[in-house]
């Protein structure tokens, strides 16, 4: 099974928009779980513009499936997960002040820092996670840093989809395919949606988890927040 993990952070940008607390984050996390979301992701980035610190903590305490923390591991991300300690953290190589992430590790220009961030927090018994492009070279520095699971940036992927799947879906699935062969656990995000999620999913059956959070959070304006999850639900299990 493939599980659905949730990422709230735009809960957090419209609530950040006007001050106050509407929407209720952790109300948005407890409501995801409830309508059928199983793991909830966050993305705490230095500035606070979408998901705070403080959120991080009251998040932790309501979420009764499994909590994924993604951020760039400088000494302020790891003290969060020292603090909260999430079932995972999803290590992503991102500056503190870009947009949203846009492109993956080099696990071998970064291969002695890797291995010793994700050793540190695996110690704490976290499970980590790197954000990746489908590279095998890349993927083989993964496992040699010792991470548990990558998660594959599926950006490509959704940009190429329309005009041709088929070819779009290649690399993806050779990178899966090495990367369980070498032992590694799969996850993927960015960009997935109501339209190529399902056919995603078919190419690489073994996916342990899918993280959504911006397609799925406007799709519930729409469509209502229970009905989204559960469309999405939908379409890993087709």
């Amino acid at each position: 099974m493939t599980r659905l993990s949730v990422n709230i952070n735009k809960f957090a940008t419209l609530r950040n928009a006007r001050g106050g607390n509407n929407p209720d984050v952790v109300q948005a996390a407890i409501d995801c779980e409830k309508f059928g979301a199983q793991g909830i992701t966050v993305h705490p980035r230095p500035d606070e513009r979408h998901i705070t610190y403080q959120d991080v903590f009251q998040i932790k305490k309501i979420v009764t499936t499994e909590f994924n923390i993604e951020g760039y591991p400088d000494s302020r991300f790891l003290k969060i997960l020292e603090e909260a300690k999430p079932h995972q953290a999803t290590l992503v190589p991102d500056p503190p002040d870009v947009l949203t992430s846009n492109a993956g590790w080099n696990t071998i220009q970064n291969h002695d820092f890797l291995l010793e961030t994700i050793a540190f927090i695996k110690s704490m018994g976290i499970r980590t996670s790197l954000f990746i492009e489908p590279d095998n070279k890349m993927i083989e520095g993964a496992a040699k840093v010792g991470t548990d699971r990558v998660e594959l940036y599926t950006e490509m992927y959704a940009k190429g989809y329309e005009r041709d799947r088929d070819k779009t879906i290649i690399p993806y699935r050779e990178s899966t395919s090495f990367a369980k062969e070498l032992g590694l656990g799969l996850n993927a995000g960015h960009d997935l949606d109501l339209n190529n999620l399902a056919y995603f999913k078919q190419q690489i059956p073994f996916l342990d988890e899918v993280s959504i959070g911006h397609a799925l959070i406007c799709d519930s304006l729409y469509l209502g927040l229970e009905n989204t999850i559960q469309l999405y639900l939908r379409q890993l299990n087709e």
